[in-house]
């Protein structure tokens, strides 16, 4: 396996990454609450598909941005990732 060099991402990406994944688990349990509840009424109707698909996508796009912040907080020598990691 070829290794990568890891770069570290520019802060005003790393921000945007932080404020967004809300908005994607928000997306992921109102797309959950309406498939189970169209579920009881229409088993298998469009509606229920659609909600899927939704619950599907940002499901994805949560875990896309949790592995990009997470494969930018282990590029431990970056300044970048210095600065914007916390210490507890």
């Amino acid at each position: 396996m070829a290794t990568s060099k890891r770069v570290a991402l520019a802060p005003r990406a790393v921000r945007q990454l932080r404020r967004i994944r809300p908005v994607y688990l928000g997306g992921m349990l109102i797309s959950l609450l309406v498939l189970v509840l169209q579920a009881d009424r229409d088993p298998g109707g469009r509606q229920v598909g659609i909600a899927g698909v939704f619950l599907l996508a940002f499901t994805a796009l949560f875990a896309l941005t949790a592995v990009q912040l997470w494969r930018h907080a282990r590029a431990g020598s970056c300044s970048t990732a210095k600065k914007l990691t916390r210490t507890v």
